[in-house]
């Protein structure tokens, strides 16, 4: 399993060969969220949206040997790929880590660039749930 750092830096190189093209970059997103593993319909719940986005997202964690697992979805392509560079970046990863985690890539990438305020706002939602999550995770495990 690669570090945080690493994962980012692997998504700052793909993007980077986009050149800045926002057609493409977009539909890189896209094709992003279409390689997230299926997101069971039971799981599509009320308790797991994430809130403060403007579509529908729908997170779960787990706590596999130590680390963190997530799942995710979203109602529409382009917040989907969006989140799945999240799971990419934060999955399988220590809560300590995910809980301290920079993350740095969305700048480098010049995600602002391509997507609005309102995605901008419902992205750092996702961030903050997933630290959440690995925070309560942590919890757990240092009580059991």
């Amino acid at each position: 399993m690669r570090s945080i750092a690493e994962e980012q830096e692997n998504i700052i190189e793909d993007f980077s060969m986009l050149d800045g093209d926002m057609e493409m970059t977009i539909g890189y997103l896209m094709e992003l969220g279409e390689k997230l593993p299926d997101f069971e319909e039971s799981y599509r719940t009320d308790a797991n949206i994430v809130k403060g986005c403007q579509s529908k997202v729908w997170l779960l964690a787990e706590e596999v040997e130590g680390k963190v697992y997530f799942k995710a979805d979203s109602n529409t392509a382009i917040t989907k790929g969006l989140v799945s560079l999240l799971v990419r970046v934060l999955s399988g990863q220590l809560p300590d880590d995910i809980i301290n985690a920079d993350l740095y890539f969305k700048d480098k990438i010049g995600m602002s660039r391509f997507i609005g305020t309102q995605r901008s706002n419902g992205f750092a939602a996702m961030i903050k749930q997933m630290k959440n999550y690995a925070l309560a995770l942590k919890l757990k495990m240092e009580v059991s």
